[in-house]
């Protein structure tokens, strides 16, 4: 059993499965996040240090360091998740499985996601502006203040769509390639580019690697999480799965980042909203591609209409992994 839950698809299907379940049951518990922290807290630590060790010098210099500091991140990350898998699996194979389940529980957000999205709905609807500013900067990196009602709530279905797309889907795939390193490798990516990928005099040359990196990892679960979100307006009342096409199609590829647009563009879409667009990212402008041709005068209940089809679209996510779990053991019995 040592390496088969690396090695067979069917095992890191059902592990992903697992991971998938455990995480929209439970999330990830606040008391164990006090009293462990979380694997993404762990792995920011890691990153903030080399930087700090490593982001001096010239521009070139930058560049090459940032390339090895993220060398040296992915290597320990993937040292650490093959030792964690080859230590779950001396407990045999169905203990095995799920240790690694619930390790790999950690690794999506699935109902955090949702919990946080939801709660800029219910503020604007109890406290006005004033709430649904509060909760929309917390999962936005724009100015809230500068947001009326429509720009919260288009920001937190635009955040909501990018995130199913780099939050879930993107994690689930390298679970279901890789297993627990996969996954575990996809987070420390994802979370270097958070924090170091950025577009300015610090970040520009340091981070250059881990943006470029991000972009090509990402790039499987964008087009996945599109399909997703059209086949949930399939099963949706009043979502449009041909307006998600349409969307998709038209406006995916005029988006600054070159994944959040396919996530982004569906649902605006299934929605018939308007999403991206110019905006304001504290002093920057972003003056982006419009993703949708729909109206720009978003409220509380498209947010919640969007948080419709979010849940469908992680049922399916989920059922596809369950699918394919089932019939590469058939198959490879």
């Amino acid at each position: 059993m040592t390496w088969t839950v690396l090695s067979h698809p069917p095992d890191t299907l059902v592990v992903l499965g697992l991971a998938l379940a455990i995480e929209a049951a439970a999330g990830y518990p606040d008391r164990l996040y006090r009293a462990l922290g979380h694997p993404v807290t762990w792995i920011g630590r890691a990153i903030g240090g080399l930087e700090g060790a490593l982001n001096t010098g010239g521009e070139g210099r930058r560049r090459a360091a940032g390339t090895v500091g993220l060398l040296v991140l992915l290597v320990t990350v993937g040292s650490v998740s093959i030792g964690a898998t080859a230590l779950a699996a001396t407990a045999g194979p169905l203990p095995a499985l799920l240790l690694l389940g619930l390790a790999c529980a950690s690794l999506p957000a699935q109902r955090s996601l949702h919990d946080h999205v939801s709660r800029v709905a219910s503020a604007l609807r109890a406290e006005g502006l004033a709430g649904g500013r509060r909760e929309v900067s917390m999962i936005v990196g724009r100015n809230p203040e500068s947001l009326d009602e429509a720009g919260i709530c288009r920001a937190a279905i635009e955040s909501l769509s990018e995130n199913f797309s780099d939050g879930i889907v993107a994690p689930a795939f390298w679970i279901g390639i890789g297993g627990l390193p996969g996954g575990a490798l996809y987070k420390a990516i994802n979370t270097a580019d958070s924090m170091i990928g950025h577009r300015t005099p610090r970040h520009n040359a340091y981070g250059w690697a881990s943006a470029r990196l991000d972009d090509l990892v990402n790039l499987p679960a964008s087009r996945l999480s599109a399909v997703l979100i059209v086949a949930a307006s399939l099963l949706h009342p009043g979502a449009s799965a041909a307006g998600a096409c349409r969307a998709v199609r038209r406006d995916a590829g005029k988006h600054r980042s070159p994944n959040a647009g396919w996530p982004e563009a569906a649902m605006a879409g299934a929605l018939g909203l308007r999403l991206a667009g110019p905006r304001r990212y504290g002093t920057e402008f972003v003056d982006d591609g419009w993703m949708g041709d729909g109206r720009a005068e978003a409220g509380p209940r498209d947010v919640e209409r969007a948080l419709a089809l979010y849940r469908i679209a992680c049922a399916l996510l989920f059922g596809l992994v369950t699918l394919g779990a089932l019939i590469l053991k058939v198959v490879l019995i």
